[in-house]
């Protein structure tokens, strides 16, 4: 039985980091075990300028604790008004490294998003003439469609069209949930890539509601069947460069996930290396945990991966149930099993 595994450091390529208290509580968790991290522009008010992008980094490096080694990648917020000279003088800089679609209504702060996707293909035809990735969070609004089949109509009705009137942007499918999603990667050229959360590899749409609903499982995308589940454990754990880790991880206080209209978002981030280290375990698959956590995303987006390393050790970790904030506390995600891997 393996007693440790040493791997590169990994990359978290979707993060939630929110700002301010929020901020200053929940990074140092994500920068203890990644270097680097996409960070979500999702703030209220978005980030959908290049002096909006500088200006919230700043604002992460000054929250990070001393000695800490994080970078964080930072993108825009694709509005219907986003200036493809802003976003391309951005990106020259080195300041962005995508640019993130919000259908609009889809999920938390994401009334600024995009509800005619007409008016965005000039930022989009940018954006493929400079080689600046876009990430996608995948699931349509309409009220008519079932919140189970947003994703498969979103492909449907959104991607496969933007792919086609775009040939040669480079997507990023995050936070996939479903078999459909992960097939549509799998049946396209390298262009196209998709990220894998820590929480839609344990549970299913069960865990929510069976017996009783359970808040801190929610999330959007909701999880799915677990059909679904088993099939994106299969993607992550295959080695196919075109799935890498985007933890979604999603902070919010106890107070603002338990109302009766409460926050979608699994905060993972104190935890998600042990919870993996486990997962890939289970499904014979360890020596495919570097590939998914600390090789394929710095690939796909053209980045070197870390030349740190990590160690994960066969012991019961010590990771907290909840930190505090300010504002009240943030329930760390329970994958519902012992862990018996840590960092």
């Amino acid at each position: 039985m393996t007693q440790s595994l040493t791997i590169r450091r990994p990359d978290d390529w979707h993060l939630h980091l929110r700002d301010g208290d929020m901020l200053r509580a929940v990074l140092p968790h994500s920068a203890r075990d990644f270097a680097r991290a996409i960070i979500m522009p999702n703030l209220v008010p978005p980030v959908v300028t290049g002096a909006q992008a500088a200006a919230y980094r700043d604002r992460i490096m000054a929250a990070l604790p001393e000695g800490a080694d994080f970078t964080p990648l930072m993108t825009l917020y694709l509005t219907e008004d986003t200036d493809p000279n802003d976003v391309a003088r951005a990106h020259a800089e080195g300041l962005i490294h995508a640019v993130k679609l919000y259908p609009a209504g889809a999920t938390t702060n994401s009334a600024s998003g995009v509800s005619n996707f007409d008016k965005v293909a000039p930022v989009l035809d940018r954006m493929a003439e400079i080689g600046l990735p876009l990430c996608t969070h995948g699931e349509v609004t309409d009220s008519e469609i079932d919140i189970f089949d947003r994703e498969a109509v979103f492909i449907d009705r959104v991607l496969d069209p933007i792919r086609r009137a775009h040939p040669s942007l480079r997507v990023i499918m995050e936070h996939i949930t479903t078999s459909d999603a992960a097939d549509y990667v799998r049946s396209n050229d390298s262009g196209l890539a998709a990220t894998i959360t820590t929480h839609h590899l344990v549970i299913n749409r069960n865990h929510i509601l069976a017996g009783g609903i359970r808040p801190h499982y929610y999330c959007l995308p909701v999880a799915k069947r677990e059909t679904h589940r088993l099939a994106l454990r299969a993607a992550a754990t295959s080695g196919d460069t075109r799935f890498f880790l985007g933890t979604d991880s999603a902070p919010h206080t106890d107070g603002a996930k338990l109302r009766p209209c409460g926050c979608a978002g699994c905060f993972t981030a104190p935890n998600t290396m042990s919870i993996l280290a486990q997962v890939f375990e289970e499904d014979g698959a360890l020596d495919k945990l570097e590939a998914f956590s600390s090789l394929n995303g710095p690939a796909f987006y053209g980045l070197p991966p870390n030349e740190t390393q990590i160690t994960l050790r066969r012991e019961t970790p010590a990771h907290p149930t909840s930190i505090d904030t300010p504002d009240g506390p943030v329930t760390v995600f329970d994958p519902g099993f012992d862990l018996h891997w840590t960092s």
